[in-house]
């Protein structure tokens, strides 16, 4: 009999029914950046919701199970407070005429933390809800009213729409990536460019002049830049040149005690005739 009753718990282990509170996870981008929430979404049932399964003036999970989780790709700002980008739980204070909206920082709980720990809230807002003149069933959370600076959260259930409204640095990026481009290239896109096109043999003679534009403008190269300029200019034909990258890239490494780009740039010396 025990080993018959331990097959029939087996046999029912493997059978799959639906979740009550299925998960969900929307993505939206907004300006330039990425917002995405994962959720759970529980259902009406013909259950009174705002006041009674979810008690006013009480800290709710804002959804099922375990946390609901907001995560934004770059800075926002929330209630004129700005949130770093991560990932943050959503818990909320709903109330008759205003609802509390908060950003934790803790995203492990199950449901609301055992102690609200005040130090951990990121950011929070307070804001009205509005009435529908429909039900929504099922628990929903929707990215409203996009625009390039930001948008909002929204929360509904049964009757009732609460909107978060969060801002996006859109234009503060573009205006930076303007200045950039109009600007020109920095040391670290000139260099980029010409240690590639080094590695890959191509273009060599516009590899060492974007070389010697980055190092123009680097205040203070580091050894490892040294050794690439060095390689570029060997590579070139500048002998004399890479000598003496090659020497100023030894004793910087030295400085810093890397034996392996001493032990480099004193083999291409030797190579190039210097040792």
């Amino acid at each position: 009999m025990a080993a018959a009753g331990l097959m029939t718990l087996g046999s029912y282990a493997q059978i799959k029914t639906p979740a009550p509170s299925p998960s969900a996870k929307i993505e939206q981008t907004v300006g330039l950046t990425d917002v995405s929430v994962t959720y759970s979404r529980p259902s009406m049932k013909g259950r009174t919701i705002m006041g009674n399964l979810v008690p006013y003036d009480k800290v709710w999970r804002t959804g099922a199970n375990a946390n609901t989780i907001v995560e934004f790709s770059t800075p926002v700002t929330v209630g004129g407070k700005e949130l770093k980008a991560g990932a943050y739980a959503l818990y909320s204070k709903p109330g008759k005429k205003s609802w509390e909206i908060y950003f934790y920082n803790d995203t492990s709980n199950w449901g609301t933390p055992r102690e609200w720990d005040e130090s951990k809230v990121a950011a929070s807002i307070t804001v009205n809800p509005i009435q529908m003149p429909i039900n929504v069933e099922s628990f929903t959370i929707t990215v409203d009213d996009l625009t390039n600076d930001g948008a909002s959260l929204g929360i509904m259930w049964e009757k009732t729409y609460v909107g978060v409204p969060f801002g996006v640095p859109a234009n503060e990026t573009v205006m930076a990536s303007i200045d950039k481009v109009i600007s020109g290239p920095d040391a670290g896109d000139y260099y980029t460019a010409a240690t590639y096109l080094s590695s890959t043999d191509q273009s060599l003679d516009k590899a060492a002049e974007y070389m010697e534009k980055a190092m123009s403008m680097i205040e203070n190269p580091r050894f490892w830049q040294l050794r690439q300029q060095s390689l570029l200019l060997a590579k070139v034909g500048n002998k004399k040149g890479a000598i003496k990258a090659a020497q100023s890239s030894l004793a910087k490494a030295k400085k810093a005690g890397n034996a392996d780009y001493v032990k480099l740039n004193m083999d291409s010396l030797k190579e190039w005739g210097a040792l």
